[in-house]
């Protein structure tokens, strides 16, 4: 059964992620390729290789996007702070071409 990873080690990220009806099966701060299996979505700020390594298992990867200003970097955001600075989940497919 597909799975709904959410990669990150904050609690606001989570409650934004779930109050947009998302349902979060495991909530990670790392994410271990291993478990990631076809048709499972995982959400979060992945750096692009893991991105490609998701997609490549057939797995659905959702990239977190949000306009953070300069004064409110590097604080723990909550869920309204999210809201506040545009969070949007955007989902990518990315393809390693080359190694």
């Amino acid at each position: 059964m597909p799975r709904t990873f959410l990669v990150s080690r904050h609690p606001g990220t989570a409650k934004w992620v779930e109050s947009q009806g998302i349902a979060i099966d495991r909530k990670v701060e790392h994410l271990d390729m291993a478990e990631v299996q076809a048709g499972d979505v995982v959400i979060g700020t992945l750096p692009v290789h893991m991105a490609a390594g998701v997609c490549e298992r057939r797995a659905r990867y959702l990239h977190l996007v949000l306009e953070v200003p300069p004064e409110a970097r590097g604080l723990e955001l909550t869920a309204e702070d999210m809201t506040r600075f545009g969070a949007r989940l955007v989902e990518h497919w990315v393809k390693t071409t080359a190694s």
